[in-house]
């Protein structure tokens, strides 16, 4: 399983552990990801994702999932979210309709 959230595709970084001595080792930072169930109220169902929790925040302070998708362009979404955006686009034209 990828350490990447799967919708703004934030991953691994590298960097160094420094010493009181200056002594530089390479280390990991990992990101904070979580197994969540989002409720969708344009779908009417739950996403399982798996966020980083900056990600989580960001959709809640948006004011959900759809907002959040919606409100963000194409180029900061991995390639999952673009299609759950069309999803979430489709189900919108279809109950305007």
């Amino acid at each position: 399983m990828a350490r990447r959230c799967d919708l703004t595709g934030k991953g691994v970084q590298a960097g160094n552990n420094v010493s009181h001595a200056h002594n530089r080792t390479r280390r990991r930072f990992l990101p904070n990801l979580q197994d969540v169930s989002i409720l969708s109220d344009v779908l009417g169902k739950q996403v399982r994702l798996r966020l980083a929790a900056k990600t989580i925040r960001t959709i809640e302070h948006n004011g959900g999932l759809d907002k959040f998708l919606l409100g963000t362009a194409n180029n900061k979404l991995t390639t999952e979210a673009v299609i759950l955006k069309r999803q979430v686009k489709k189900a919108m034209e279809k109950a305007a309709a």
